[in-house]
């Protein structure tokens, strides 16, 4: 990102994302500024009618005809407002479904580990009800804030070709508003982030609080958990409160004053009258002009906040586009082999530093692992929890980029190949297991988009898990719910298999897949995935140490290093790390 593009403004930054739209906008424009004109005119009519009635003219047609032109004129200010409005909606609309459609593929760019640091609720927030929520101030900002600029401003000079003391006089209120606006505004900022702060908060704990529900009535913490609520909701409620009360005087001083042109337009015209330096039918229509004067200026002066807001919003959207991504080549050859090997591989999270917000540290998890995995092996990662295998394989995957060293797959650095090629090569099922609110066979053909039903249904029971979507009420049409919430663990685990295997992919990461499954089905779904994978590169990471017994290779992990690696028998004889975890595995699985 270049040094221009941090310093521009979020509202330049959201004009220059009109694109293709921007040729409705300046249309939006130009039928406000027509309306404008449809909107002056009128005072001008009104003041012909009170100069004739000045000269005493009694012609009833005279009167009718400028009733009707002024009839006219407000049809035609309103049918061009309503054209002006419409058209920068539809544009608007568009340019804020093409802001989400960005953000949505950005998120597939970015590194895993960078969107899951960002609140689920926050992105959402952001994504959906922030971006929705400045729709209205983006569609009118731009051909409003036209038409009301520009009827003060013809006003007031059409004021001063008539006399330049009354366009001073009509004016005289302005400073004195704009003095209360700015008692107004003294604060606003550190107000204004309060409520930011405070909204997402509230956001976050109630994302939370929900996501959490089962959690916190099984272990009886709904009082506390409850009482956070509250407290973030007042928080939410009185950071807005806190602000109105300390701007609602200088705010309604501004708002009275500011608008009361007549304060100082009648006793000033008065004296100017009777002096006979201004006529009586200038003066009138001075009067005329000047009721209608300063309301678009306080008009203009209300979107202050809806512009802030805006900018805010945008700044949060731009934090998302401007994020750094894991680059790929978008063409390149496909690796002929699908052997894998990592090369001094290191991995490091990025955190807060403890009392420096804002400030980042790295956080080294993995510490040079090396290791081959030549085509069509099994190869399983074990170790203790948290001791890196996860990373691996998320890093195998694709999901993030090594901080240091490289993956190879086929002798080719992953990091040179296109996003798509190397998705193709590799199957992840990880531990934790999601599924989209659709039917099951939907779910499942998300692994290859052009299976058949037969396809899809063949994968199911190679998975073993035919026989208990066939028990659901709708069989293989059933709807899964959000996130997979109508099934239980080991339901979607399986189907989560049954998607990968349908991928057919070469490469096949197994991520603790089985975590969730009873031994009956977990036999299963290993002889499945024996018989599925026959050829493939296979990569376990497996808790239950039985199930590995047969790999080509097993890598002991610790402390995001490889501190041991053989076939089973020969870490057994090593008499180390892996045979305590055996022996505890055995040991559990027998009082089991």
């Amino acid at each position: 990102m270049d040094e221009n593009r941090k310093q521009q403004s979020p509202i330049a930054w959201v004009l220059g994302q009109t694109g293709d739209h921007g040729g409705q906008y300046v249309l939006s424009v130009i039928l406000a500024v027509i309306g404008v004109a449809f909107s002056v005119a009128p005072y001008f009519v009104v003041v012909g009618i009170i100069h004739a009635l000045m000269d005493g003219r009694q012609d009833f047609s005279f009167y009718l005809t400028r009733c009707l032109i002024i009839a006219a004129l407000w049809l035609g200010r309103v049918l061009f407002h309503a054209l002006s409005t419409s058209t920068s909606h539809r544009a608007t609309f568009a340019v804020l479904g093409e802001i989400r459609k960005r953000c949505m593929e950005k998120l597939t760019r970015m590194p895993l580990g960078t969107v899951l640091s960002e609140s689920s609720g926050a992105l959402k927030n952001t994504l959906v009800e922030r971006i929705d929520s400045i729709e209205t101030t983006l569609a009118h900002i731009v051909p409003e804030f036209t038409a009301n600029l520009l009827v003060p401003v013809i006003m007031v000079i059409y004021i001063f070709t008539i006399d330049w003391r009354m366009g001073l006089a009509s004016l005289v209120t302005v400073p004195i508003g704009m003095f209360c606006y700015a008692l107004m505004m003294v604060g606003s900022g550190d107000f204004y982030q309060h409520t930011i702060t405070a909204t997402k908060a509230l956001n976050d704990t109630a994302v939370e609080y929900i996501n959490g529900i089962q959690v916190i009535k099984v272990f009886g913490k709904t009082k506390t958990s409850y009482e956070r609520f509250v407290h973030d909701a007042y928080e939410a409620a009185h950071s807005f409160i806190d602000w109105m009360r300390a701007s609602i005087l200088p705010m309604t001083f501004a708002m009275v004053v500011m608008p009361a042109t007549m304060v100082s337009v009648l006793p000033i015209g008065g004296l100017l009258v009777k002096n006979g330096s201004l006529s009586p039918k200038d003066f009138v229509m001075i009067i005329i002009l000047s009721v209608g004067l300063i309301t678009p200026l306080v008009t203009l002066m209300s979107y202050s906040d809806d512009l802030r807001t805006m900018g805010t919003i945008f700044g949060e959207v731009r934090s998302i586009l401007d994020a750094p991504e894991m680059v790929r080549p978008d063409t390149g050859s496909t690796p002929e082999k699908n052997d894998l090997e990592l090369k001094d591989v290191h991995f490091s999270y990025q955190t807060e530093k403890d009392g420096n917000e804002g400030k980042k540290q790295e956080n080294e998890v993995l510490h040079g692992v090396s290791m081959k995995i030549p085509e069509g092996s099994f190869v399983a990662l074990v170790g203790p929890s948290g001791s890196g295998k996860s990373t691996i394989a998320r890093l195998i995957a694709s999901l993030w980029d090594v901080t240091g060293g490289s993956i190879l797959l086929g002798g080719e650095d992953i990091r040179n190949l296109p996003q798509e090629v190397y998705a193709d090569k590799i199957a992840f099922v990880s531990q934790d297991n999601y599924l989209f609110n659709m039917t099951v066979r939907e779910n499942i053909r998300l692994g290859k988009p052009s299976a058949t039903d037969a396809e899809v249904e063949e994968a199911a029971r190679m998975s073993g898990c035919h026989d208990f979507i066939m028990g659901l009420e709708n069989g293989y049409d059933t709807m899964v719910g959000s996130s997979g919430g109508h099934l239980s663990g080991g339901e979607r685990q399986r189907i989560s298999i049954a998607r990968a295997m349908l991928k057919a992919a070469p490469v096949v990461i197994l991520d603790e897949a089985t975590a969730y499954t009873d031994p009956e089905n977990e036999a299963v779904i290993q002889r499945s995935v024996s018989k599925l994978t026959e050829g493939k590169t296979l990569i376990v990471i497996a808790h239950r140490l039985s199930t590995i017994v047969d790999a080509d290779r097993i890598y002991v992990v610790k402390d995001g290093k490889i501190c041991e690696e053989g076939t089973h028998e020969e870490l057994l004889a090593h008499h180390d790390l892996y045979e305590k975890m055996w022996n505890a595995h055995m040991e559990v699985k027998d009082n089991g």
